[in-house]
């Protein structure tokens, strides 16, 4: 089922891959290949304009563990932010994962990226 919601995906044709994405998360797909139809089931939802869909599935994925896909999990969060309309926390969500792969400011970059989205303590 995931390999034919991802051949779907990859033609064009997130309505056809979403169901299949589901079905294949229903039977217990496991490790990598989970999280992988999450991020895609989140980015087809949010193809086919239901970002808070996406915003939600991709928020409970970022909060559910850790691994090497946890930047692919902020890039197309970043992105069904935007589209929902939530700029700052999508701009923030995108710097917080760009910044710990700065070889220096990664500090100053991951305070401003919370800044964008916490008023400043200082104010």
């Amino acid at each position: 089922m995931f390999e034919r919601a991802a051949a779907f995906d990859s033609t064009g044709h997130s309505d056809l891959a979403v169901p299949l994405y589901r079905q294949a998360l229903d039977l217990g797909l496991a490790g990598e290949r989970r999280r992988r139809a999450v991020i895609q089931l989140a980015s087809s939802l949010r193809n086919l304009g239901r970002a808070q869909e996406s915003v939600a599935l991709l928020t409970a994925e970022r909060d559910a563990g850790s691994d090497h896909l946890d930047d692919a999990v902020a890039v197309f969060l970043a992105l069904a932010l935007a589209d929902t309309g939530r700029e700052r926390e999508a701009v923030s969500v995108a710097l917080t994962a760009l910044a710990g792969h700065l070889p220096r400011y990664q500090r100053s970059a991951a305070n401003y990226a919370r800044l964008l989205v916490e008023p400043d303590p200082a104010e």
